[in-house]
């Protein structure tokens, strides 16, 4: 018995060692991917409201940074992200906000973007990450490391595969949420 068990520890040990799955790969993965179309759900739970407001639409991205989303359902509006520029564009009247101006906002759009590029730096900026999971389940959760992106937001959680996003939820300091599913749109 004693020598079943010594030869199953040494089979056991000489095993190859399995790296563990973390943020460095993830990034690698994210950045593999240019960019690309999907459609999205996304479902917003505000305190103030009896219940949760739901939108649809369609999202593009082209790195390093353009992100363009337009909601189809129940209102028409695009927002576009090219640099620090956002424009939204809302009942045929055009808002347009440079985010230099504004670090907080630019820390809550780098979020996406540095997610979607696997730019660590970018998104080590302002938050503390936490990766879950293994390559083919995995999830991202970025933790304000700024006091004044804190006061805003209590978290960020983004989940996927591989190196594709399939949702963002964005927990806001005051309680409300945001869930945003993706489901990529394949090329023709």
């Amino acid at each position: 018995m004693t020598r079943y068990f010594c030869g199953f520890l040494v089979a056991l040990l000489s095993l190859p060692a399995v790296a563990a799955f973390d943020v460095a790969q993830l990034m690698d993965e994210l950045a593999r991917h240019g960019g690309g179309r999907a459609k999205f759900v996304e479902k917003k739970t505000i305190s103030l409201l009896d219940k949760p407001l739901v939108s649809t639409g369609e999202m593009s991205y082209s790195a390093p940074g353009r992100l363009e989303k337009r909601t189809l359902t129940p209102k028409p509006e695009t927002l576009v992200l090219e640099g620090e520029v956002l424009s939204i564009e809302r009942d045929k009247q055009k808002l347009t906000i440079n985010l230099a101006s504004q670090p907080e906002a630019l820390a809550f759009i780098d979020s996406i973007r540095g997610t979607l590029t696997g730019n660590r730096a970018a998104l080590e900026k302002n938050y503390l990450l936490h990766l879950a999971g293994s390559p083919d389940k995995w999830t991202l959760t970025l933790l304000p490391s700024e006091q004044k992106v804190a006061a805003l937001l209590q978290r960020i959680t983004v989940s996927g595969s591989r190196g594709r996003v399939r949702s963002i939820e964005y927990l806001q300091a005051d309680g409300d949420r945001s869930l945003l599913t993706i489901e990529p749109i394949e090329p023709r």
